[in-house]
């Protein structure tokens, strides 16, 4: 994990709980100086032990800005004026001016700006809290209904300009070992209508609703949400918090739905299936639905303790579809990662975790 690295003991030692402010380390940069929530500076390690296959002394940049923006419509236009070299990630207050509707470069921008995109190990999902009593959601046909009943393709064009790719095989994402080799979600709303009609035939209920948590940068995909699902006979309220809360909530099992994310740590699908092992019940792990099933529990265990790679894949398989027959998740989309760099940016790497190297960067004078 890049989170983890080698630091200096008696450095540690010296420096206590300052040595965030005073770190050392073996990269390719050096701290410079911080400013929390405004800017961070690194330069160059002269020291630095890495060439490239050239034979040049790595890194090849003198030094990094990174600066801390709530506001993504004042990175955008950062970026437009030059201030940034590239930004990541695509985002509602930015995407229809940089991509056409079918997800392609918008032709004033292609002579500036380099658009990269490739595969992400992240799947955006909502969670659905099973502890909950007196919800629709403990009838298994309200969440299967949930999960059939609205179109994930469609939902990916005209929110996302295609960037994603529709998650109809569960929790863990394209690319990585594990994923069923079959669909287990398709879009059926006769379907879904009818399971909620017989849950409220059998619950003498007009209208269910569920309330559904979210921040501001994933509204739209709620609202969508919101008024396919309405179609189907089902009333979701979005509850609309700041990150920081959700996140809280979430972990404190106050929320009846949210919706969330999972970004691998590590290129194992083990990371996405530990999300509904019992013995991770949040707060104490990520088991954020609480979800339980023994058998689940089982493979989990027996996965864990199989050092044969293809074996452990076809464990991780299983895992995946039995989860997926109890729907304790709606599996949203398997993001894609992009993009935007400015064109004298030179040798910036893409890789699943999206995780940033810089130390094969070039960047040249602008005339």
């Amino acid at each position: 994990m890049r989170y983890c690295a080698v630091v200096p003991k008696e450095v540690i030692s010296a420096a206590g709980d300052q040595f965030r402010k005073r770190p050392i380390g073996t990269g390719p940069f050096k701290f410079q100086a911080w400013e929390e929530n405004v800017k961070l500076v690194l330069r160059k390690n002269k020291t630095y032990f890495e060439k490239n296959k050239k034979g040049e002394q790595l890194p090849h940049l003198e030094a990094i800005a990174i600066q801390f923006l709530n506001d993504r419509q004042s990175e955008f236009l950062q970026f437009k004026q030059g201030k940034f070299d590239f930004i990541n990630s695509l985002d509602a207050a930015y995407k229809d001016e940089l991509l056409t509707p079918n997800g392609k470069l918008n032709p004033e921008y292609k002579a500036s700006v380099q658009f990269q995109k490739g595969p992400y190990l992240n799947t955006e999902y909502l969670g659905l809290y099973l502890d909950k009593k007196n919800t629709p959601l403990n009838d298994i046909r309200i969440r299967q209904a949930i999960n059939i009943g609205f179109d994930r393709e469609k939902m990916i064009t005209y929110l996302r300009n295609t960037i994603g790719i529709a998650a109809l095989k569960g929790i863990i994402p394209n690319g990585l070992g594990g994923q069923p080799h079959s669909d287990l979600i398709r879009y059926q709303p006769k379907y879904a209508r009818e399971l909620v009609d017989a849950y409220k035939k059998d619950n003498n209920t007009i209208s269910p609703k569920i309330t559904l948590a979210t921040d501001a940068n994933y509204l739209d995909v709620c609202e969508f949400l919101q008024q396919e699902l309405a179609k189907i006979g089902l009333a979701i309220e979005i509850n609309l918090m700041p990150t920081a809360t959700l996140r809280q909530m979430k972990t404190k099992g106050k929320l009846e739905a949210f919706r969330a994310s999972w970004i691998a740590d590590y290129p194992d699908a083990e990371n996405y299936l530990s999300l509904f092992y019992a013995k991770n019940h949040s707060p104490n792990g990520p088991n954020y639905t609480h979800y339980e099933n023994e058998q689940f529990d089982s493979l989990y265990q027996k996965a864990m303790a199989e050092s044969r790679p293809k074996e452990r894949l076809k464990q991780y398989r299983k895992m995946d579809e039995l989860m997926m027959k109890d729907y304790p998740i709606v599996p949203l989309y398997y993001d894609e990662i992009v993009r935007f760099v400015h064109k004298n940016v030179v040798g910036l790497e893409m890789n699943p975790l999206n995780l940033l190297y810089l130390k094969n960067v070039k960047k040249k004078k602008v005339n």
